[in-house]
């Protein structure tokens, strides 16, 4: 076992007072993130591990976004399977992108009694929902991955594939290509030999590409030797190449023996997003999103990284004395999500001595008077404990929940709040009687 193996191990067996804020995701299995900056904000899709899954049980595609790199707030699922008519399973990995005032996704899923094909979704918002933009396949040829990107120029590019590598060039619809399907050759100068051990091919790409440019120089990150993958590099004086061979991004590490790359700039950072199987219950079937920020060399190499439970500092801090949605968190425990009847996502499933970690949150000199929490309950109820640090921390507010008499049927909590001052980690521990669920959360804010 690997360090990091080992470091995680230990970090799982003690989950309950683990405060990391990686993975990104803590109430479901995420995979293969695609992140995409919209209006200063990072939204990023991910895929879905169903849970209990031994093989890539996947329906539907989420949405998270963050200001912070920090608190990460969950919007749910912008589009499914269900979303495309002719398609039969496998919710894979795909990329969002923008142009024409709208947003495509590219996604990979199997048509039925066909093979791996590529389907777009269209979207007026970057929140969606997506429907189909075309009623069919933007193209068929068994292999999964896409990611895009538009050039400078205007010329898009939508590149894919497990075990090869292809390309076309979109026009300007984004919902066609002209010239047809390029392959791509793979050689060990242009994407590196192939680990030993893993199996015959020659270079070391595997799956999972992403193409963009930084400085006049594009750059193609990808899985590479499975199984276990890593990920490595190449870079090209075009997006269509030449491609030279760089090195390794990020060594196999962690549960899950598969991993999908991805890297944005964003506030004057870096910022490289990967999975790994690091939540309970984590494996090459239930993956997690996590993230990690990093500085370029200076002559534009990526450097080597390692997986965290740390994730990136925060840019900036949270404001109290706003509505804040209870589904932004930077970690949590035991809960889930679920659409609310009052618009957006709700927190649910919430059970004795869960918890939710908000972190800097910006209190200023003056503590707050009250606590202000939107609940429901459709049994006994609990309360929320606003604990300053850590789920031991000092308790500043308790607020009760009763029986509302459904778990959509909603009100309004008040609670009042003592010495929260500074710029602190918040938790709101759940706490209650009986192995029932306790209540569901909507939103919350802090008042003076």
């Amino acid at each position: 076992m690997s360090q990091a193996s080992l470091l995680c191990g230990l970090l799982l067996s003690s989950v309950s007072v683990v405060r990391a804020d990686n993975p990104i995701v803590q109430t479901l299995f995420s995979a293969d993130p695609a992140p995409v900056i919209v209006n200063n904000t990072v939204y990023m899709f991910t895929g879905h591990d169903e849970d209990g899954s031994n093989t890539y049980n996947m329906k539907d595609w989420r949405l998270y976004s963050t200001t912070d790199m920090a608190n990460w707030r969950d919007h749910g699922s912008p589009m499914g399977l269900t979303t495309f008519s002719w398609a039969g399973a496998n919710a894979w990995a795909g990329q969002v992108i923008a142009r024409n005032n709208k947003f495509y996704y590219y996604v990979p899923v199997t048509r039925s009694g066909g093979s791996m094909s590529i389907g777009i979704g269209v979207a007026d918002t970057i929140e969606g929902p997506y429907k189909d933009a075309l009623g069919k396949p933007l193209l068929e040829n068994g292999q999964i991955d896409p990611t895009v990107y538009i050039d400078t120029d205007g010329q898009a590019y939508l590149y894919w594939g497990n075990p090869d590598l292809f390309y076309v060039k979109l026009n300007a619809d984004m919902i066609s290509y002209s010239g047809g399907i390029q392959k791509v050759g793979l050689s060990t100068s242009s994407f590196g030999p192939r680990r030993s051990g893993t199996n015959s091919r020659a270079t070391a790409y595997e799956e999972g590409p992403w193409l963009y440019k930084r400085n006049n120089l594009y750059y193609m990150i990808y899985a590479a030797n499975c199984c276990s993958e890593d990920i490595r590099y190449s870079t090209g004086t075009s997006a269509t190449g030449p491609w030279t061979y760089r090195g390794l991004v990020m060594a196999s590490a962690g549960a899950s023996f598969t991993n999908h790359p991805a890297i944005i700039d964003y506030k004057d950072n870096s910022y490289f997003f990967y999975h790994n199987g690091a939540l309970p219950g984590g494996s090459g079937y239930q993956r997690s999103v996590s993230v990690e920020r990093f500085t370029y060399n200076s002559d534009g190499t990526i450097p080597t990284l390692t997986m965290s439970t740390a994730g990136p500092p925060q840019l900036g801090t949270l404001d109290p004395y706003v509505r804040q949605e209870a589904e932004t968190m930077a970690f949590s425990s035991g809960l889930k999500t679920e659409v609310c009847s009052e618009g957006g996502i709700n927190v649910g499933y919430i059970n004795n001595n869960d918890y939710i970690k908000l972190k800097g949150v910006a209190f200023g000199s003056t503590s707050p008077k009250t606590f202000t929490a939107r609940v429901s309950s459709a049994t006994n109820g609990g309360k929320i404990e606003v604990r300053l640090g850590s789920q031991s921390g000092t308790t500043v507010a308790t607020c009760t929940v009763a029986a509302t008499g459904g778990w959509q049927t909603w009100t309004t909590v008040t609670c009042p709040v003592s010495g929260a001052t500074g710029t602190q980690d918040v938790f709101f521990k759940f706490t209650g009687s009986g192995s029932d669920n306790l209540m569901n959360f909507n939103w919350w804010q802090f008042s003076a």
